[in-house]
């Protein structure tokens, strides 16, 4: 990045050309009007980039997953297990590396870790092209681990970065917008990555997937992202060099605030319905026609579509206060929870398209919105480390569900049953959250009002 763009441009209702240094702070601006889409993308150089890098990313992604899907069950003959393990191979690594990404999202340049880890993602997925038989199955599980390895580090260092990027009136619209893209991606890339797969073999996906990388790394380069004030540098031991007492600080933070603990269960709630991504699988291969990749595709595409209705029709309707988003996330499980179960009596792909509309609509709604709610919640310091603690929450209960669901679908288990349990599966800390809220409102807003008002910007931007 060239060291020429002294300023970071201005959003909201500041000219563009506005420097940090002159703009106010996040507390002294008052929130009086939405900021739209266009406004967001238009004005702020910043995000732009990096929405534009996780958009095409995303893409990749899809394309990838489903390819990887199709291999795997060519490699096995379909074996319900084996898809299992495919997906914990995606979400242990998360779980494993997590502590590590906080620290490091934390106390090192993110933009240097995003880039880092798109370099080694497009290197990873490569290996790919390699695997050809059934005994080479280990090799797909150790190329997905060791992809999602990185994407473990990526991920933190996104989400940390994103406040410090944006003002308080555009954070939800950059996260709504950063959630549709995932949806639409999906929706896309499922789409045309079943396509592609079906029709120009799964190393063309795999290729595409890689390219994607290497783009996504381009344009964080280009992000120009606040430096931070570094922590004070203690003495140098063990716990230090491995980031273990970073660790502790950031788990005390958490344990001092109830209400940004009661955030980080949001998540872990979703993962326990995790096992519905494997039975997406089975559906879209085994019950409804046409079947294979093509069939996945289309039931991986209408998730995509709901995820990318929900954040912006629920901050329509709801508003963008944090009273709002609280409500927005009970109404989101449930939305999860019935239409899962309604999914699970779908009598041809078309009821259950949607259904699938349906469930993730709502999904969408409780993952942006408890992801705001975070990043309005906690201090920059600690950023890196609180998202790193909820992908490695959500990941845990994402692996256990998909596990089980796998053994029970080879153990001859009915896909209708368990998608019918797995709906119950999201309803259950729906409630939790409702019952919660007595104790999590008021903590939770004058939290989020006294770190607006205590903590301060640094204006001047990371070079790399």
């Amino acid at each position: 990045m060239r060291p020429d763009h002294p300023e970071i441009i201005a959003t909201t209702s500041d000219a563009e050309t506005t420097s940090d240094h002159e703009r106010p702070r996040d507390h002294e601006r008052p929130v009086t009007r939405q900021i739209t889409i266009r406004e967001l993308l238009r004005r702020n150089r910043n995000f732009r980039y990096l929405w534009l890098a996780q958009l095409v990313s995303f893409l990749g992604d899809w394309f990838n997953t489903l390819a990887v899907y199709d291999l795997t069950n060519e490699l096995t003959g379909g074996s319900g297990q084996a898809l299992a393990w495919v997906l914990i191979s995606r979400f242990i690594p998360t779980f494993v590396f997590s502590a590590m990404a906080g620290v490091l999202a934390d106390r090192l340049s993110r933009k240097k870790i995003m880039i880092a880890a798109d370099l080694l993602r497009a290197v990873v997925v490569l290996g790919f092209l390699f695997v050809r038989r059934p005994e080479h199955l280990w090799i797909v599980y150790a190329l997905t681990a060791a992809q999602l390895s990185f994407s473990a580090f990526f991920q933190p260092a996104r989400d940390a970065a994103v406040p410090t990027i944006t003002t308080r009136a555009e954070l939800l619209a950059a996260n709504a917008l950063g959630g549709a893209s995932w949806a639409v991606m999906l929706a896309l890339g499922a789409a045309a990555g079943g396509l592609v797969t079906e029709l120009a073999g799964r190393n063309a996906a795999f290729v595409i997937d890689a390219a994607t990388f290497l783009f996504s790394a381009a344009m964080v380069r280009q992000v120009l992202i606040p430096k931070r004030t570094r922590p004070p540098a203690g003495p140098l031991t063990i716990a230090s060099l491995t980031g273990w007492t970073d660790l502790v600080d950031g788990g005390r933070y958490v344990l001092a605030h109830p209400a940004v603990g009661w955030l980080l269960m949001v998540k872990l709630g979703w993962g326990l319905g995790g096992g519905v991504l494997l039975l997406l699988v089975v559906f879209g291969e085994r019950v409804f026609t046409p079947g294979g990749a093509a069939g996945v595709g289309i039931l991986y595409a209408a998730r995509g579509i709901g995820s990318a209705i929900g954040p912006f029709l629920a901050r329509r309707l709801g508003g963008e206060s944090p009273r709002s988003m609280r409500q927005a996330i009970a109404f989101g499980f449930a939305c999860a929870g019935l239409f899962y179960i309604a999914f699970s009596y779908a009598g041809g792909l078309g009821v259950a398209v949607v259904a699938l509309l349906g469930a993730h609509t709502g999904g969408s709604i409780l993952w942006v919105f408890s992801t705001t709610l975070l990043q309005l919640a906690v201090p920059d310091r600690y950023r890196g480390r609180v998202f790193a603690a909820e992908w490695a929450l959500v990941t845990l209960s994402m692996s256990i569900s998909s596990y089980l669901t796998g053994m029970a679908i080879d153990a001859g288990g009915d896909p209708r049953t368990l998608a019918r349990f797995l709906g119950v599966a999201f309803l259950a800390p729906g409630l939790v959250w409702v019952l919660a809220q007595r104790s999590v409102a008021g903590r939770l807003e004058e939290h989020i009002a006294a770190r607006q008002h205590d903590e301060e910007r640094p204006a001047e931007p990371e070079v790399v």
